[in-house]
Formats: C-alpha cells, structure tokens, sequence
C-alpha cells in the first residue's frame, strides 16, 4: 500500500485595502465600471499579493469586502495583465449574483480592439474550443472537444489596415475562454501585436519602417473597448466604453496612419 501526503491547499489570498488610481467609467449604488490600464492584475495570483486593482477596487468601495469570492472584492470577470478597458465590479451581492449569472448565460456584450500582424478577412467568426496547453501549462490554446477543448466563438471585423502588415480589428466573443481572443486570432493566423505569449517575431521581415513600433509595443495591442449589459438591478439598459489608451493609438500613428483612431460606432452594428 502506497500513503501520499498531500500538502495542505494553500489559503485564500487576503486582499488589504491599497490606495491607487481607479478610472471610474460608470458608477451607481450596485456596481461599477472600471477603466483598467495595462500592467495591473484585477485581483492576486501567483506570486502577486498586493498592488492589484482588487486592493484598490477595496480602498474605493470598502462595501465590496463583502460581496463575491475570497481575494475577489466584487469581481464577476477579469481581464489580462496587459489588456486594457472596460472592466465591471459588484458593489452588493444582488448585482454580483445577477451579474455572475449574465456572464455564464452570455448576456454581457463584450467588444474589444486589437492590432494584429497581417491582414485577415473583412469578417469572420471563429469557432474554435480552447483548452489547457498540454505541454506549457501557462498557455491555453485551440483544441477539440473531445480532447477537453471548450466551446469558444469569437466574431471580428477589420476596421481599417496600416499598409500589409497590420490591421486593426473590432472583436466581440459570446464565450470568455482564458485569453480567447489572443488564442483565437493566433489560430487563424494574425496573432496580436506585442503579445509575448502567443505573438510572433513578424517585425523581422518586415519593411524596416515597420519593424521598431512592431517590435517594441510592450504588451498584447488588446483593449475591452465596450460592455454593454441589462442593470442586474432595476435592468436598465447599460453601455460602457474605455478611451482607447495613448500606447495603442501612437502604435497606430506609428504605421504610417495619420487621422482619426477608427474605432466602431456605438450606432454601427456589432
């Protein structure tokens, strides 16, 4: 007979209240929308305890030190270390709940810009399921059902194109698979720009004036432009949108494209 000795699971991380800059895009007595900016975890993880927006999102709204999971003050979703944007946070424990039930019935619109190497279809939709890498256990990637892959479907279309060699699109996803759409757009072959996971050296062949700005964005050229959700509460219709952030419009203007940041009108359909 064989005795393993498991080690004891380790505890909840317990979040403090941190002071620190939250953009505040949407605010009323149940919940609020948050402009996330790159580099900031939503809440703790491996080897990150403090310094996350969960602390600050707790400095601001104390009442969320209630609401939702341990380590999680009011978080029903999350976003990537380098995304940015719209990112919403329960503030009492109907709008969690209510809120927590619309993400897994798909009821949250969910659309975000990306600058990816290449240029893709007009439009398309992506039908892939998306599991744990096999080999690389950080990493997910594309993979059939019956070998674990879970549904995820994304739609994108391209909004305009910076000469041959990047193009930017407007993404919505009905699933939110862990790094769906970096995972999606890599499956299909324009992986997005500066993501050091799942993006490749592209800038190398290049035409030199393309090479430095693709070269050295410094995270995923991804940005959850827009929720768009019924009010868990009194179910009133909600639209949320994020500035698009400086870094992604000078990488933009730095591909030679000069005028407006084309962006998706809220009037347009998605």
């Amino acid at each position: 007979m064989v005795i393993c000795r498991l080690p004891p699971p380790e505890p909840d991380p317990i979040v403090v209240a941190e002071p620190g800059v939250l953009r505040i895009l949407h605010q009323d007595p149940h919940l609020v929308v948050l402009d996330k900016p790159a580099e900031l975890a939503v809440h703790p993880g491996a080897g990150r305890s403090t310094g996350t927006m969960a602390h600050r999102i707790l400095h601001h709204f104390p009442e969320t030190g209630q609401v939702g999971g341990p380590g999680r003050p009011g978080i029903v979703h999350r976003l990537d270390l380098g995304t940015t944007g719209c990112l919403v946070v329960a503030r009492t424990e109907a709008a969690y709940l209510g809120l927590t039930r619309a993400f897994a019935n798909r009821e949250i619109d969910k659309t975000y810009l990306a600058v990816v190497h290449g240029i893709p279809a007009t439009h398309a939709t992506i039908d892939a399921p998306i599991a744990r890498h096999p080999q690389d256990r950080k990493k997910m990637t594309v993979r059939p059902s019956e070998r674990g892959g879970k549904p995820a479907v994304s739609h994108y279309c391209r909004l305009a194109s910076a000469g041959q060699v990047a193009s930017l699109l407007a993404v919505d996803i009905e699933t939110g698979r862990t790094h769906q759409i970096r995972v999606h757009l890599k499956y299909v072959g324009h992986p997005i720009v500066g993501d050091p996971v799942y993006g490749e050296a592209r800038w190398r062949g290049m035409p030199s004036r393309y090479q430095r700005p693709l070269r050295d964005f410094g995270r995923p050229a991804l940005h959850a432009l827009r929720l768009a959700f019924a009010h868990p509460i009194d179910h009133s219709r909600i639209v949320v949108e994020a500035p698009v952030p400086d870094d992604m419009m000078k990488l933009w203007s730095s591909l030679g494209e000069t005028g407006p940041f084309p962006i998706l009108s809220p009037a347009n359909p998605e």
